[in-house]
């Protein structure tokens, strides 16, 4: 009989917690440390200078995890003056069908790196990564997951140290917008439409749906995408709907994240999902969909289009963006330990 996933995530009886010989307090983090959290973060990110910068409504959103029902924790290490100067989450999103996924991400004040902290961080969040999978849907197999900038060797150093492969690059593209895009014409039989709050639990369920043969993909559970919302740009954002039959066969969701803009030193929006249903998929609709992202970005005076894409997706979803006007930039190289 096959192992199970208690048996091979082989969880500790406790979460290796940094020692006291670094110098810092550790406890868990609430919802009231969001300034400090956050505060912590734009540090790093000043010298990282990541891909994606992170705001501030994401740091809450990440706090308020446990809450929601997520298998979530969190680590922060605290000075003598009290600041933060480290911090460590865990966390394992709800509704996984097909692989039971923990994901990790940590923080370290570049004036305490080099101290042994990262490491000693990525230890305990292992610990707690293999406890969560325990817990998890036995007969699934589990993954632990982190994302870490391409540019970054001496993370992706520490990862591969700890036991972490490199699994997919999810590469950054960008479009200046400096002339008007070309629109697209609409193929016959669909309707491009401007999302609406009312069409957002369809576009959730057909999201789930067009992303159901993706690699690594698993269904989004209602909270999880509302807390995408915040920065969602409605005029920005369309669907597409086969007349028909009335049902959406793609959708384009466009996002302003006004948090990046200055250190990325332009205006941008930038498409977080765009999606098409297997039966709808090679008639122009995903071609139609970007177009008219593209013409509204244009019209309200934003610099430049953005996007990611997975460079190992088998169906050369790059390719499609750059005949649409787009060019590789940064990535994201996902680690992982399967288990």
């Amino acid at each position: 009989m096959p192992e199970l996933l208690p048996d091979r995530a082989a969880p500790p009886a406790e979460a290796t917690v940094p020692g006291d010989h670094l110098g810092l307090v550790w406890r868990a983090l609430t919802p009231d440390d969001a300034d400090q959290v956050y505060a912590l973060v734009e540090r790093c990110e000043d010298v990282d200078q990541p891909t994606m910068r992170t705001g501030r409504s994401r740091v809450v959103e990440i706090l308020a995890r446990p809450s929601t029902g997520m298998k979530a924790d969190s680590l922060g290490g605290f000075d003598t003056t009290g600041e933060l100067r480290a911090a460590a989450f865990v966390h394992s999103p709800l509704g996984d069908e097909t692989h039971a996924r923990v994901f990790i991400a940590a923080s370290v004040d570049p004036s305490w790196r080099g101290r042994g902290i990262g490491r000693a961080l990525l230890t305990w969040q292992d610990d707690r990564a293999r406890q969560i999978l325990a817990t998890l849907d036995p007969s699934l197999p589990g993954r632990i997951a982190a994302y870490v900038d391409e540019r970054l060797e001496d993370r992706r150093r520490l990862y591969a140290a700890a036991g972490f492969s490199p699994k997919r690059t999810f590469r950054e593209m960008r479009r200046p917008l400096t002339e008007e895009p070309e629109a697209t014409k609409v193929p016959e039989g669909y309707e491009i439409r401007q999302w609406t709050p009312e069409l957002d639990e369809a576009v959730r369920l057909a999201h789930n749906e067009a992303f159901r043969d993706h690699w690594g993909s698993q269904p989004v559970d209602e909270d999880t995408w509302a807390a995408r919302e915040h920065e969602l740009e409605p005029a920005w954002s369309v669907v597409a709907v086969h007349v028909e039959s009335g049902t959406i066969a793609g959708y384009a969701l466009t996002a302003r994240h006004e948090h990046q803009w200055e250190a990325l030193g332009h205006s941008e929006g930038y498409t977080e999902l765009l999606g098409v249903l297997r039966e709808h998929r090679g008639t122009g609709v995903a071609r139609a969909l970007l177009s008219s992202v593209l013409g509204a970005l244009y019209r309200d005076g934003i610099e430049v289009a953005a996007l990611d894409v997975d460079m190992e997706n088998p169906s050369g979803a790059h390719q499609f963006y750059e005949r649409m006007g787009y060019r590789p930039g940064a990535a994201r190289i996902l680690y992982t330990i399967e288990v």
